[in-house]
């Protein structure tokens, strides 16, 4: 079917469904899989989303050969959370994990780590594990510190090199990473705050040379990943990058903030919105978010060189939409698009987010409206690489889809919750999105047609009060409490 007739009938029909596409035998095979996530990269920062001033080059060109999601949606508009989702194939109404809940401090040899997934969650690497894959990630986890019991070597990875704390990683200049259960020290680099702020702007430029270190993560992170490809090329594996980059504090190496314009910076950053102070605040960006194009080109350089690049299965996301602080200008990248929102909020400029898929053996461009979550990514690979079914989750195989063929389960509707800062909740019915922005307050339920008004500028709750209503039992339907993240106004009084 044609991509026009695929939005006439998604537009048209009261849930989520695929359009009619020829029916095609599957059949499963053990091919790699290498899943990118980036940290708070907005729906509009990638040239294949429209970005016209950062270069991605190497994003762009897996797009060109694979299939880009125009309608993905983090499960969550922070961190820990999407990660939770991610891994175990549940919503955030049944996920373990649903804030960025903070173990030890901030401080050198004050502990570290977040919320440990239990042992209980089953997760992708898990799944890939035990059908003989090996299994890798490299970068950020946020989903257990040293020792727990959601460190990563005890959910399903052979192996780990990065952050295992999410505090930790809002410095790109560390004193240390994790190798596995080991701590890897960066002898170049020393001990500093990640969150600094200067009064005024100093008068010589070289001040803020304090701010970094003679280490940079990123190279060490790559350097790991690729050695992981070299290692494995002969046998099935799954590979895992959870990039830091473009989450705050703005810090890259000098090459690539030189790539971008001195003018785009009439004023450096001085800190007052959190995290570092920067120089050049929309070059360093820039240059972060090309940097992390430069590991995506590394990757598949590495796949082409051990002969398995046509053997893998590429996916690039990431975990929520682009952030409000630390220095980052929306406005002046169009981040998110034309989207409303960011980072910490439903609307969908926080939770809208890229989503390609680059198949073995490539393929031509093709653009999928399909409404997706993130959790759909784990059913997806069980059924692309004959996993095994998955149970008790939240998400559906996108593989018919992404294969172009006609067996795709309709799906009723979305879910999304937040307990942190006002508390959020929503749910996305056909082209109808509902959400609860302050449940603290107990401020009444918006209602938005995503097909009319994309950048949700017209609340029609009003108008549509048994529609609100339904989709608010959705809400309590799939809200299933959590001790350890309650939500605000519903498991707990409002304020």
């Amino acid at each position: 079917m044609t991509l026009p007739k695929l939005l006439l009938l998604a537009l048209m029909a009261p849930v989520m469904v695929a359009g009619q596409r020829a029916p095609a035998p599957h059949q499963p095979e053990q091919m790699n899989v290498v899943l990118i996530m980036a940290d708070d990269l907005g729906y509009g920062e990638l040239g294949c989303y429209g970005q016209t001033k950062i270069k991605t080059p190497h994003i762009d060109a897996l797009a060109g050969e694979g299939v880009r999601f125009t309608q993905a949606y983090s499960p969550s508009p922070v961190c820990a959370p999407t990660r939770a989702s991610l891994m175990t194939g549940k919503h955030q109404g049944h996920a373990a994990i649903r804030g960025n809940k903070e173990v030890g401090g901030w401080g050198l040899n004050e502990g570290e780590g977040n919320a440990p997934l239990p042992d209980s969650e089953k997760t992708m690497a898990e799944w890939f594990k035990q059908a003989g894959y090996a299994t890798g990630a490299f970068g950020k986890w946020g989903l257990g510190g040293p020792g727990s019991e959601g460190h990563p070597l005890r959910q399903g990875f052979d192996s780990f090199f990065g952050y295992l704390c999410q505090r930790q990683a809002h410095n790109y200049y560390p004193t240390h990473l994790w190798n596995g259960n080991d701590v890897w020290i960066f002898t170049k680099n020393d001990y500093f705050r990640p969150h600094q702020r200067l009064d005024a702007a100093p008068t010589d430029p070289a001040a803020f040379e304090q701010y970094r270190g003679g280490q940079y993560a990123i190279d060490e992170i790559d350097e790991h990943a690729l050695a992981f490809i070299e290692s494995n090329k002969s046998k099935p594996f799954f590979m895992y990058v959870p990039s830091t980059i473009p989450h705050a504090a703005l810090q890259v190496t000098q090459p690539w903030v030189d790539m971008y314009p001195v003018a785009w910076d009439p004023a450096p950053y001085l800190g007052q919105s959190g995290y570092l102070p920067v120089l050049r605040p929309r070059a360093t960006y820039a240059g972060m978010i090309s940097r992390l194009d430069h590991t995506v080109g590394q990757i598949v350089a590495k796949l082409k060189e051990e002969g398995v690049y046509e053997k893998t299965l590429i996916i690039f996301t990431s975990d929520n939409g682009a952030t409000f602080n630390g220095g980052v200008d929306r406005e002046f990248f169009a981040s998110n698009g034309d989207l409303r929102g960011f980072k910490t909020q439903m609307w969908e400029g926080g939770i809208r987010v890229p989503l390609i898929v680059r198949r073995p053996q490539g393929g031509a461009a093709r653009i999928e409206t399909y409404p997706t979550a993130l959790y759909d990514l784990l059913p997806t690979l069980n059924e692309a690489c004959g996993l095994g079914n998955a149970t008790g989750i939240d998400g559906a195989s996108l593989w018919p889809i992404i294969e172009d063929r006609a067996e795709t389960t309709p799906r009723p509707y979305l879910y999304w919750e937040y307990p942190e800062g006002v508390s959020w909740r929503g749910v996305r019915r056909g082209d109808f999105k509902a959400i609860q922005p302050n449940l603290k307050a107990g401020s009444p339920t918006e209602l938005y047609n995503l097909r009319t008004d994309p950048r949700e500028t017209k609340n029609i709750a009003a108008e549509n009060e048994g529609l609100v209503r339904d989709l608010e039992r959705i809400m309590q339907l799939e809200h299933r409490p959590n001790e350890e993240f309650p939500l605000p106004g519903v498991d707990t009084p409002r304020q």
